[in-house]
């Protein structure tokens, strides 16, 4: 029976794994850097903030518009919500389907997530997230396909600790880091199948009466 590849979700290699951790640890520093989360109080900025939006709610966008695809690959909710939103991100980036999609538009479908402000975005981190083209070129052999099931999201402990001690910094670019755990079902050619339970911090930016965006992906941090 043909084995799964690893690679796009269930058993990578141990190097490749530092590759990722690497490239999170780096966009955690330039996601600091770029929010003001953990720098100093400045005395220009505002005395008030907007409280971290609650997980539970969520909105249609004001033009009304259903959410937008990028061929095979779900499109992003128009919603204000970062809780709501990392979740539909981590479920779009844990499901993929090789039978039906080439790498480039896996890689097209997720840029449609992301901010549209260059000086945050971290392009990167996300893309990195999505096999290179040999590698999914073998997935596609074994008919490779995955699908997500989200259990929960909530803001990490460090990221709440931040906002308390500084709630003004979040108007700066109005980041939120979001933690984000559930489930990524694989199966492939033969009958062959697997599951393991999944956990990935995003930074989402929600900015006031506008739609949510991806922003990068995070290291692991205290939930």
């Amino acid at each position: 029976m043909p084995k799964r590849l690893p690679g796009y979700g269930l058993g990578w290699a141990p190097n490749r794994r530092i590759i990722v951790i690497a490239v999170g640890l780096a966009c955690l520093l330039a996601l600091a850097a770029a929010t003001a989360f953990f720098t100093g109080r400045s005395s220009n900025r505002p005395h008030a903030a907007p409280p971290v939006p609650s997980p539970t709610h969520s909105s249609v966008s004001a033009t009304g518009r259903p959410s937008s695809g990028s061929g095979p690959v779900a499109g992003p909710p128009r919603i204000s919500d970062p809780v709501e939103f990392a979740k539909a991100a981590a479920k779009t980036l844990w499901s993929y389907d090789t039978r039906t999609t080439s790498q480039a538009q896996q890689l097209a479908g997720m840029e449609a997530w992301m901010t549209k402000e260059s000086e945050y975005g971290d392009w990167a981190s996300v893309s990195a997230q999505i096999p290179d083209p040999v590698l999914w070129s073998r997935m596609a052999d074994q008919r490779q396909r995955a699908s997500a099931t989200i259990a929960e999201g909530h803001y990490p402990a460090a990221f709440k600790q931040a906002l308390s001690e500084d709630p003004a910094a979040i108007t700066k670019a109005y980041i939120y880091a979001v933690t984000v755990a559930g489930k990524q079902t694989i199966t492939w050619a033969g009958g062959g199948g697997g599951a393991e339970d999944r956990s990935i911090t995003l930074a989402v930016q929600c900015r006031p009466s506008a739609d949510c965006s991806l922003v990068a992906i995070a290291p692991r941090v205290a939930p």
